[in-house]
């Protein structure tokens, strides 16, 4: 069996209405996938004024605004409809793909059950560690056994990294996970977008070392981290600016908690390439991602990077080569300080930060996209197969 022989229906709560790294990743996945010769149908909530076009046929699923202060640009798909299960009957998929697991991936995994289709889950986030950001930390245990319950009906997990995979096998999410990473494109992110021009119109002077926060600015990015690490350098004198590439709903309080700081705004494209390129420090102290974007990103920009020892960026920097590791502590404060002596090297060491940049950008040519996608064209291969078989015995 080839990919080209496979018809694929893919759930996810958000494939384009905004633009987030998980939802790049799976458009340039269905890019790849149509490339091959698959039919790719996409389930999603659609809205009026998306912020990229979606790759590929997208169907709309009924859904609500998110019920969290300043997260209702965000859709929950509430369940799949008469509407959206006939359109599902008449695509007859060999596989269904859920990439959240939200009421209608849900309903779509009962579905598929149902007509004796496989499933393969993705994970993009760390969905079990939002609540603490919103003050609802016991939420915690509570979202853990309801993952745990709807990735072990699933046939299959692909994480984007194995620092991932080790924690969904720790906390028995499910015995067969692929690994499904996340490439970068190096016509954007390259030490070669450096502009020293552009830097000098934000305000930044050539021998500025600018520290560097990208990303989607809402809390469970870390932004209180941030700035608290900010704070402690400040008072310790070491030489320094800050330079956030982004927007959000929390970009009022990082602003207020980070003066001082240049708000760049969100970027794109070559913009994003060439904004990303002028800093020479980045800084992620998130601990929600899977894999980390912004992180390889950065690396491949030719950025050193002080990042959190956790999911996502624990697989991709080299701890003393090409950047930093904090191991998290569960304290802001804690944190903070540790995050403070290992960015404050990197602000007046000038060899240092060229030679980890430049070890990070190395590295960071590993990751091909075309590569990384045809894994999961492989592991839908497999479990289709997998139940063509069990049917006929």
């Amino acid at each position: 069996m080839d990919i080209s022989d496979l018809r694929i229906a893919l759930f996810s709560g958000n494939y384009n209405y905004t633009r987030d790294g998980a939802n790049q990743a799976l458009n340039r996945l269905v890019g790849s996938l149509l490339g091959r010769g698959a039919k790719v149908r996409v389930y999603s909530p659609k809205v009026a004024n998306p912020d990229f076009p979606p790759t590929g046929d997208l169907v709309g699923v009924p859904n609500v605004p998110m019920p969290v202060k300043g997260r209702s640009e965000y859709r929950i798909p509430t369940h799949l409809g008469a509407a959206v299960k006939a359109d599902l009957a008449a695509f007859a998929p060999d596989i269904v793909h859920l990439s959240s697991p939200d009421p209608a991936a849900h309903r779509a995994l009962k579905w598929a059950q149902e007509h004796g289709i496989p499933v393969l889950a993705s994970v993009h986030t760390r969905f079990e560690t939002y609540p603490r950001y919103y003050n609802m930390a016991f939420l915690e245990p509570l979202i853990i056994k309801m993952l745990r319950r709807f990735y072990n009906r699933c046939d299959a997990l692909v994480a984007p990294s194995q620092s991932m995979i080790d924690e969904l096998r720790a906390t028995e999410m499910h015995s067969r996970i692929g690994l499904w990473s996340r490439g970068v494109d190096r016509t954007i992110f390259s030490s070669a977008r450096r502009d020293p021009e552009w830097r000098r119109s934000l305000g930044l002077a050539d021998d500025d070392v600018a520290i560097v926060f990208l990303g989607r600015l809402v809390m469970e990015k870390g932004l209180d981290v941030f700035a608290e690490t900010i704070a402690r350098l400040r008072a310790a004198g070491a030489p320094h600016k800050v330079l956030v590439i982004g927007d959000g709903p929390a970009r009022g309080w990082f602003e207020a908690n980070l003066p001082g700081g240049i708000f760049a705004g969100f970027k794109t494209g070559d913009a994003l390439g060439q904004a990303l390129a002028s800093g020479d420090v980045f800084f992620n102290p998130s601990v929600t991602e899977t894999f980390g974007n912004v992180t390889l990103e950065a690396m491949a920009s030719g950025l050193p990077v002080v990042a959190a020892g956790a999911t996502g960026s624990a697989s991709l920097v080299n701890e003393g080569v090409t950047g930093r590791l904090v191991a998290p502590s569960g304290s802001m404060k804690t944190d903070a300080a540790a995050f403070g002596a290992a960015l404050a090297p990197y602000c007046s060491e000038t060899a240092l930060r060229a030679a980890h940049g430049a070890a990070g950008e190395t590295r960071a040519c590993e990751y091909s996209w075309e590569a990384i996608n045809a894994v999961v064209a492989d592991i839908y291969v497999q479990l289709v197969e997998e139940r063509r078989r069990a049917k006929a015995a």
